[in-house]
């Protein structure tokens, strides 16, 4: 990976990042793998684990504290940013762990498709066929 492609990556794995603090704290850093943590925490997770790894005392501290502060920042924003400054870090010095960390999807995979939808009686869907939402509406006839 080169610097642009490091930045790319990192961008991509943010989000992943960030949940996985999100939902261990800084524990995030020493637990086991959760098996029923959701695709995006565990990703996220074993990007953070891999840098722990590949990191001298000094840096381990580091990492540690940093993600105590996102912990209590309480600000996906701010994690993600703090977080993205170490990794890319590590990634520049690193060849190794670029190599271990690009085999990690930092995203969901290409292709896949997220619907959201939100308010009182919204509906949200890859594909539609017929929505009727509000009080007193027939459904149309075949």
């Amino acid at each position: 990976m080169v610097s642009v492609e490091i930045a790319q990556w990192v961008e991509q794995a943010g989000p992943a990042v960030s949940a996985a603090v999100s939902a261990y704290g800084a524990a995030v850093l020493t637990r086991t793998t959760d098996a029923a943590a959701d695709s995006t925490v565990g990703v996220g997770q074993r990007i953070l684990q891999a840098v722990w790894r590949r990191r001298d005392d000094a840096g381990r501290a580091e990492l540690e504290q940093v993600v105590d502060e996102a912990v209590e920042e309480d600000s996906e924003a701010y994690t993600t940013a703090v977080l993205g400054r170490i990794l890319k870090r590590a990634l520049q010095d690193d060849a190794e762990l670029r190599e271990e960390l690009a085999g990690l999807p930092p995203s969901p995979a290409v292709g896949g498709v997220t619907v959201t939808a939100a308010g009182e009686r919204s509906i949200a869907a890859q594909h539609i066929g017929t929505a009727i939402t509000g009080d007193g509406h027939t459904p149309p006839r075949p």
